[in-house]
């Protein structure tokens, strides 16, 4: 029996090897499509650095608004008595700035060729724009130094430098730098492409009236989300118990995806189709020392007609031992190679209630915190609880080795609604 780590591991590196050659995609740099299109370009991954064409700002510019002042007039100790020439609002630049005038300026506007520096308006007498056309004279602090109040070009980022280097995800704050520096599109990393299988005779689609023995297919709407949530473009199948049926469904699908996820026929009964169909083609099952979720499936399955074989990873059909299996082994690697999504955060916190755990098994529980900060559970060990596990907010560690907790005893935890 595997332990739960060597599993991880196993997926980790099957992952990670089926996802290291994804090519780039392009996105335009257009807030429309940015607020049309927002799950397309939430967190997204740079593939290649992004070079500044220009200076940011791009001009020197007034930090206030003001008045414009020359190297002439400034430097004394007592104020000085200024003549008003035409104002320069944002978007527009002014003439040169002759010594013995002052420039009403607002803020963000290109700092008029002869000025130095920028004086408040609040430090002005009076402290007060005049009426446009009018002829006005201001008195100014003489007092200040060079390049006061003044943005200067290329103060942010110098034109050449490197905005972002590859591998950096696109926050709100980088696409601003983006659409700042004036670029049309960006390169990212294609998002991973799943295909995502739930197997069973039983399996009716959600919505549909049951026939006698069938049940509404769960896993494939959990787990789409699942992965959705963590930056993955999901294909959804259904398929009985037919293993010619499902090998026929991944090879349709083998060129456009990355990765293939099945849940259901995995155990040791007569009807599992997922072991049938694959593992004389690649991939290995096996029993983890978890529960739930012991049997899984992992390995590169090789399809009729394809030089490369495809990755593929197995979970058992209940529905709590798919999400579960999806939280220990492969949400954490998809995650990291995303961005998308946050890692779920491990920390320990006391019990509040006493349970038995399988001591050869690593036991996952479904749990929340009391409003003193200790772990309750949240309905039984079952992997069909899934209205249980709905209402967690936990899962609940119980390593191997473990027999029994007590009252105050800590353990380690997850958090689900992160």
């Amino acid at each position: 029996m595997r332990t739960v780590e060597q599993h991880r591991h196993d997926v980790e590196a099957l992952v990670r090897d089926a996802l290291a050659d994804r090519s780039p995609e392009v996105l335009r740099v257009d807030p429309a499509l940015l607020a049309a299109e927002p799950e397309r370009y939430r967190r997204r991954v740079l593939a290649a650095p992004l070079a500044a064409p220009i200076d940011l700002p791009p001009f020197a510019n007034s930090q206030m608004d003001g008045f414009a002042v020359g190297a002439a007039d400034l430097g004394g100790a007592g104020p000085v008595d200024l003549v008003v020439v035409e104002p320069i609002p944002a978007g527009r630049t002014g003439p040169r700035l002759l010594p013995g005038t002052a420039a009403p300026i607002m803020t963000g506007a290109p700092v008029p060729e002869g000025a130095v520096a920028v004086v408040p308006v609040e430090r002005a007498l009076p402290a007060a724009f005049p009426e446009p056309g009018t002829a006005a004279r201001v008195v100014l602090p003489g007092d200040v130094a060079p390049g006061t109040f003044v943005r200067a070009a290329g103060s942010d980022v110098a034109a050449g430098a490197v905005l972002h280097e590859a591998g950096t995800v696109l926050t709100p704050a980088r696409w601003g730098v983006v659409a700042a520096a004036g670029l049309a599109t960006v390169e990212v990393l294609r998002r991973p492409r799943v295909l995502l299988v739930s197997t069973g005779e039983e399996l009716a689609e959600p919505g549909s009236a049951l026939a006698p023995g069938t049940i509404h297919d769960a896993n494939g709407a959990s787990l789409a989300v699942a992965l959705s949530d963590v930056g993955v473009d999901v294909r959804v199948r259904r398929v009985s118990d037919d293993a010619r049926a499902l090998l026929a469904v991944v090879a349709a699908a083998a060129d456009d995806v990355d990765l293939v996820v099945t849940t259901g026929g995995v155990s040791a009964g007569a009807y599992e189709v997922v072991r049938d169909a694959f593992e004389a083609a690649g991939v290995v099952f096996s029993s983890v020392a978890m529960q739930p979720g012991g049997p899984q499936g992992l390995g590169r399955l090789r399809l009729e007609g394809r030089a490369a074989a495809l990755p593929v990873v197995c979970f058992p059909g209940n529905p709590v031992s798919a999400l579960v299996s999806f939280e220990a082994f492969l949400r954490p690697v998809l995650q990291a190679e995303t961005s998308a999504g946050t890692p779920r955060r491990a920390w320990s916190a006391p019990m509040a209630e006493a349970a038995e755990s399988p001591v050869g098994k690593h036991q996952l529980r479904r749990g929340r915190l009391d409003d003193d900060g200790r772990v309750r559970f949240v309905g039984g060990p079952g992997s069909h609880l899934l209205s249980a596990h709905a209402a967690a907010s936990l899962l609940v560690h119980l390593p191997v080795g473990v027999d029994r907790v007590q009252p105050g005893d800590e353990v380690v935890v997850w958090a689900l609604d992160d």
